[in-house]
């Protein structure tokens, strides 16, 4: 396992610059602290919790930082670490980043500031190295929940992201679908990447060209799914089916149509990711790829309590949850063939 001197012999930098990169970024250059911080990249230093310990006593607080609460996703697991945690001791301090990195920097400043004793983080944006050291300046375990980061060690629990998009996509091929939409998150999301990269293969593996046109970035939000969905059908030459990656997008989906007059899915197909917990209760009933929500959250409590106590060392261990196809009735064959012609059942 790297230490700090590693850290320092890597960067080339003393024991105490490394400590102040960490801790006191202001106290360091720029070029100083990012030659620190590419070192505990290439390292994937942490520091050890039995030090962390000699410097601070234990608080009883843990920090979640989620993307945004109104979505039923992050409601529910709050929910499931919050129960987790009150059975392991531990208080929870939400903290809703609204899906904008500088919210979520903010949440970070100020948990620290609360002395938490680990941190459950859900995180907006692609790596950066001003998070890269906000999280580090924390010296708490830190588990990373829905979306991993890559080259920063930490422990991560996540959907099979790249499965749930692919299991998606087929169904909606299987049904006839050649004209799929996709209304997905910012690709610097890895979520978002993996998403997308199942969908592709999906099309790829049923020998159908990926249209770039049809591939939308709403940012997890409902309104600009909404939007998306309705420039979407707009277009000469529209989907016949939908595949909204989040459930609120999904919602904006719905809205669409509904907006539009379109039957779902007499006119569009429409399959989510994340089971709405009215998707059984709708008309049509939404089919979905549900996730295990309650266990992606026990799992995550576990991980940080496990790192709090120092019964667990080294790297950091990704958990890849598997998703749950759910067919319902908001998936039907095409209303016009691919040659053009009204679909006949």
């Amino acid at each position: 396992m790297a230490t700090i001197r590693d850290v320092a012999r890597l960067a080339n930098v003393s024991v105490a610059t490394v400590s102040n990169a960490l801790n006191s970024a202001d106290r360091v250059s720029g070029e100083l602290r990012a030659r620190v911080l590419a070192a505990v990249d290439k390292l994937g230093y942490a520091p050890h919790p039995a030090a962390r310990s000699l410097r601070k006593r234990s608080s009883g607080l843990l920090g979640l930082v989620v993307g945004d609460i109104t979505n039923p996703f992050f409601s529910d697991l709050f929910a499931a670490v919050e129960d987790a945690a009150a059975a392991s001791g531990y208080l929870v301090l939400l903290c809703n980043s609204s899906e904008r990195v500088e919210r979520e920097e903010a949440h970070l400043k100020m948990l620290r500031s609360q002395r938490i004793d680990g941190l459950i983080l859900a995180p907006t944006g692609a790596v950066s190295m001003n998070r890269a050291a906000l999280l580090a300046q924390l010296e708490v375990p830190v588990v990373l929940v829905d979306r991993a980061m890559d080259g920063l060690g930490y422990d991560a629990v996540v959907l099979d992201n790249h499965r749930a998009a692919f299991e998606a996509t087929r169904h909606l091929i299987a049904a006839g679908h050649r004209r799929i939409a996709l209304v997905n998150g910012p690709e610097v999301v890895r979520t978002a990447a993996d998403r997308l990269r199942g969908y592709r293969e999906a099309l790829l593996t049923a020998g159908i060209p990926l249209d770039p046109a049809l591939v939308r970035d709403a940012g997890f939000q409902e309104a600009p799914a909404c939007r998306a969905v309705a420039d979407l059908l707009a277009t000469d030459d529209p989907p016949t089916a939908i595949f909204a990656t989040n459930n609120l997008m999904t919602v904006g989906a719905i809205r669409a149509l509904a907006d539009l007059g379109l039957r779902c899915p007499e006119d569009v197909s429409i399959i989510g990711i994340d089971d709405l917990p009215w998707a059984d209760s709708v008309s049509p009933r939404l089919t979905a790829v549900a996730q295990p929500v309650r266990e992606i959250g026990e799992r995550a409590l576990a991980l940080v309590a496990e790192r709090i106590a120092g019964s667990r060392l080294g790297p950091g261990e990704v958990v890849v949850m598997a998703p749950k196809l759910i067919v319902r009735r908001s998936c039907g064959a095409p209303a016009v063939t691919p040659s053009g012609t009204p679909h006949v059942a």
